[in-house]
This record gives structure tokens, C-alpha cells and sequence, in this order.
């Protein structure tokens, strides 16, 4: 059968192709998707051609393999289906099950029974969809590490920022804030749970976060500062808020973005650590405890507690996905998570 498929031409160009699917193996489903989520981060890069040409897009993901960076390509991560055919020795009673994949934008594909994801029952197909976002939330929090009455500070609200903030509100902390230069994300930073948000282009909301944190003062500071705006230059802001032996969380991935870091003055005398997190790993101190399984149960709980469904802006038909993409490029101020919903067409 044929599947239609959605491919990054070049940067800023996107179309959707008709392509031939293989037939089935032994071990491989045929998924129809409901819905995919578009990656308002890794994905943009990947559309504005901002990404490092000489390294693989994801290593640990069987639906990108090994794929370089070139373009054209096809792109994406988080695709909710159901199973509609299954290989000879894939159990049969799978068809018809509700499942996540971690598969390009497409409306049909082909992958191996342990590539999917089971949703688990009473979640909704739109709420699934967050399973990739959603674990990286986690991940960034078990890296994090915050601590009971800790103080924390997540700049950047938009979809991961603002999934963070829901997972850290779970937490008996002394305070959370968010950072971020869109009004409307502030806005929605309130649903999250966080208890005031500020604006990092307004000196005078940066002055009032800094005396809410008690910068300056003898074990003033935020304990650990999230940084997931995406952009470089806000490294700068969070070695300001941060704590002595505070915790810098960097989850933003910039691709080629770079921006001039200053690492004396505070971050010298105040033995600041800067923590790399992505979600492809497991956290090293982890590792013995815990494994990818544990992880998504996590997560699973995380998504029917925190209800991210409710951060959604717009939800499209697949065959607008160009315009969707043309959203998040010129109008990030309207968008938080876009939804790209397959069934009316195909």
C-alpha cells in the first residue's frame, strides 16, 4: 500500500509525498496515525536548516536510524495510531490496539512490534501524543534533581518548558517560576502550576525575580535554573539567578546557534555546575535502577496528571502541515504545541 509522507525539501520547505510501503516481515505492524505532534524545537531546526550536517538526526531512534542530515528527509517523533495489520509471528490480537510510535510524520507506516509504544487505556489519543515531550520533562526533573524547598527557575515555557513546570509542580518546593518573552506562554505557565512568571526582556521583571530569589544575598539564588528556551544568549540569565553550587539544566538543543557565555564573575566564585540533558539517555547514576520501561511509566502517569492536551494551540489536518510549520517560523507568539490530526484524509 501507499502512505502519505511528509518531507523536509530544504529549509523552509516542506511537502507532503506519496510513497510505497514494504511489505510486511514477521515481526513488523502496519500503524495508521491519528495524530503527531510537531516538535516546536528539534523540528524548526530541521526546517530553518539549522542543524550540523556531519551528525546522524538520532541515533537511538529506529525510525531515523542512522539518517545524516540532508536534505530531502523525512522528520518527526511522535506519531499516535492504530495497529491494522500485523507480521505472521506478531500476535494477532494487537490489531486494533492504540499505540505510540517514535516515527517521521506520515499517515501510515511500517516498523517492528517492539518499536511501538502501547497507550495505555483511558488516555486519550491526543493526550498520547505528548509520550516523547513528555519524557524528555521527566528526564530533565531526574536530572535536575530538585530537592524538598528547593528554589527553581524554568526558562523557556514553551511546550518542554511548560511540561517541566507541570512535572516540578508535583514537587514540595519553596518556589517555581518561568521565564519567557512571550505573554501568551506566560500566561499559560499559571496551568502549569508555576507561581509567577517574568519577562527576560523587561529589567524590571528580571529585578523582581532576582529579589523573589534573593540574588545577592548570603544563600540567595535559585538552586537549580532549566534552560529550554532554545536560545543560546539565555546561559547568561541563568548563571545570574543561579545559586552558590546551584545546577544549571541545559535541555535546549541549539544546533548551530552559539552565543558568548560569561563564565567568570559569578560562575567562578560560586562553583555553579552545567548539566547536559537529553532524553535519549539514561542519567549515568541512574542507570542501575533504572531503564527506558521504568521511565515511560513514569511519564504515562506524568501525562494523566499534568493533562498536556490542554497546551494545545492548533490542531490541523495533515495535508495543511505546511502551513503549521509556516505557523511555529513566523508566528511562535501564536503557538505553543501544534497537532497534525490524519483522520479525515486518508
Amino acid at each position: 500500500m501507499n502512505a502519505h509522507q511528509l518531507w523536509f525539501v530544504k529549509p523552509h520547505e516542506v511537502e507532503i509525498r506519496e510513497q510505497h510501503l514494504p511489505a510486511l516481515l514477521s515481526n513488523e505492524v502496519l500503524v495508521k496515525n491519528l495524530y503527531s505532534a510537531i516538535s516546536a524545537g528539534t523540528e524548526m531546526l530541521v526546517y530553518r536548516g539549522q542543524l550540523p550536517a556531519d551528525m546522524p538526526l538520532d541515533e537511538t531512534l529506529a525510525g531515523l536510524g542512522q539518517q545524516k542530515i540532508s536534505y530531502p528527509l523525512p522528520y518527526g517523533y511522535a506519531c499516535v495510531g492504530q495497529i491494522e495489520a500485523a507480521g505472521d509471528s506478531v500476535a494477532p490480537d494487537c490489531v486494533g490496539k492504540t499505540v505510540f510510535s517514535f516515527q517521521p510524520h506520515a499517515s501510515h507506516h511500517v516498523c517492528t512490534i517492539d518499536a511501538v509504544i502501547p497507550v495505555p487505556q483511558r488516555i486519550d489519543p491526543k493526550e498520547a501524543v505528548f509520550l516523547a515531550n513528555m519524557e524528555t520533562a521527566v528526564n530533565l526533573v531526574q536530572d535536575g534533581n530538585p530537592r524538598v524547598g528547593e528554589r527553581v527557575v524554568v526558562l523557556g515555557q514553551g511546550i518542554v518548558g511548560l511540561l517541566t513546570s507541570s512535572v516540578l509542580a508535583q514537587f514540595p518546593l519553596a518556589c517555581l517560576y518561568g521565564v519567557d518573552a512571550i505573554a501568551g506562554r506566560r500566561s499559560l505557565s499559571g496551568r502549569s502550576g508555576v507561581q509567577a512568571t517574568f519577562d527576560p526582556d523587561s529589567d524590571n521583571d528580571i529585578k523582581m525575580l532576582q529579589e523573589k530569589l534573593n540574588v545577592g544575598e548570603p544563600y540567595g539564588g535559585a538552586d537549580v535554573v532549566f534552560e529550554l528556551s532554545g536560545s543560546p544568549v539565555a546561559l547568561n540569565l541563568a548563571v545570574d539567578l543561579c545559586a552558590y553550587s546551584g545546577r544549571i539544566v541545559v535541555g535546549s538543543w541549539y544546533g548551530t546557534k552559539s552565543a558568548e557565555i560569561n563564565l567568570g564573575e559569578r560562575f567562578h566564585r560560586n562553583r555553579i555546575t552545567i548539566v547536559s540533558s537529553q532524553v535519549s539517555s539514561i542519567a549515568p547514576e541512574l542507570v542501575g535502577r533504572w531503564d527506558k520501561a521504568r521511565r515511560f511509566s513514569v511519564v504515562w502517569d506524568m501525562i494523566k496528571t499534568c493533562r498536556p492536551a490542554q497546551f494545545v494551540s492548533h490542531t490541523l489536518p495533515f495535508t495543511k502541515a505546511s502551513e503549521a510549520y509556516q505557523l511555529l517560523d513566523q508566528s511562535p507568539r501564536d503557538t505553543t504545541q501544534i497537532i497534525l490530526d490524519y483522520q479525515s484524509q486518508f
